[in-house]
């Protein structure tokens, strides 16, 4: 961070980076000035330092926001970024190619040194006119790149300058430069309390995966096989259940069929009068039947002993 004199230490610094590194090529008194090239193209060895160019830092110029609060207080010292770009030109003798010596010397001392030594801002800062200078004291180091112009870029650079001849020249950019402001934040007020709060991960009441709860849907009744069917004891308690609460009365669910019993058992069948019977029909009094011989299975000779027993048991109990 920096004061508004940067610009102009800046540029003291880089003309005194170049003369301090002409030599050994260089066996020549040559003058280093920081002004605009000269209308009238001097013939002794001179080097022209030129800020022709004063742009923003595109990747830090907001790098200062949000500067103040909504009632317009000052929260951050504001700081402006921006980037200096600088004309090098060279002039001598055109029959010994001072120029184009000059021109290899500042070409070979800003590719060997890009950063700008803290010593030479400092001696720059001891001019008059730059007295109060603190570029010196910003931790943000001031880097000098090469900028690449083609002909028609640097033709329209060159028409800018009003009667002044082309000679020949680079053009460096000099990168970061903050400048700040005069005004400071106010203080943050210190913590006096450190206070932790520590809340504790309340559980969900309903379990994600009970979607029927979840949903509202109506749960299942105990004892429903797969296909959401419930046995007979259970519908009849919930008809009952219907018709004493006053809504109309559910249709009994029929009966099941009674099941074919294995191994030639005899069949159980109801009667017009209600009375269940076992296979033995009466014709009379003194009717008497026996079984017909039924097919078994396995264990055909132990059913057919018993089917005799029975018989015998029904005669005797008749007679």
């Amino acid at each position: 961070m920096s004061n508004a004199l940067a610009l102009a230490t800046v540029t003291q610094a880089l003309a005194l980076l170049i003369e301090h590194n002409l030599h050994p090529e260089i066996d020549l008194a040559v003058s280093v000035e920081t002004r605009k090239p000269p209308a009238d193209p001097p013939t002794d060895p001179t080097i022209t330092v030129f800020l022709y160019q004063v742009s923003h830092n595109p990747s830090m110029r907001n790098s200062d926001l949000v500067t103040r609060a909504s009632d317009g207080t000052l929260l951050k010292r504001p700081a402006a970024a921006i980037d200096l770009h600088f004309l090098i030109s060279a002039y001598g003798e055109e029959q010994e190619l001072v120029g184009q010596r000059l021109i290899g010397s500042v070409v070979r001392t800003l590719h060997e040194i890009p950063v700008l030594p803290r010593e030479l801002i400092e001696e720059a800062a001891e001019r008059p006119y730059l007295a109060g200078s603190d570029l010196a004291a910003s931790p943000q180091k001031v880097r000098f790149t090469p900028t690449q112009m083609d002909v028609d870029e640097t033709s329209k650079l060159w028409g800018m300058l009003n009667n002044t001849p082309y000679s020949l020249s680079v053009a460096y950019q000099a990168s970061l430069v903050l400048l700040d402001g005069h005004q400071k934040p106010a203080p943050a007020i210190p913590v006096k309390r450190p206070e932790v709060t520590v809340v504790p991960e309340v559980p969900p009441e309903v379990p994600l995966g009970d979607a029927a709860v979840r949903t509202g849907d109506a749960v299942p009744a105990p004892g429903a096989g797969d296909d959401g069917a419930t046995d007979d004891g259970a519908a009849d308690g919930r008809a009952a259940g219907d018709s004493s609460a006053g809504g109309p009365a559910a249709p009994a669910p029929a009966k099941r069929p009674a099941k074919k019993v294995a191994g030639g058992a005899r069949k159980a069948t109801k009667s017009g009068t209600g009375e269940w019977s076992s296979g033995v029909s009466r014709a009379g009094a003194g009717a008497r039947s026996r079984p017909h011989a039924r097919k078994t299975t396995g264990d055909g000779p132990r059913q057919a002993a018993r089917a005799d027993d029975a018989g015998r048991a029904d005669d005797g109990g008749e007679g």
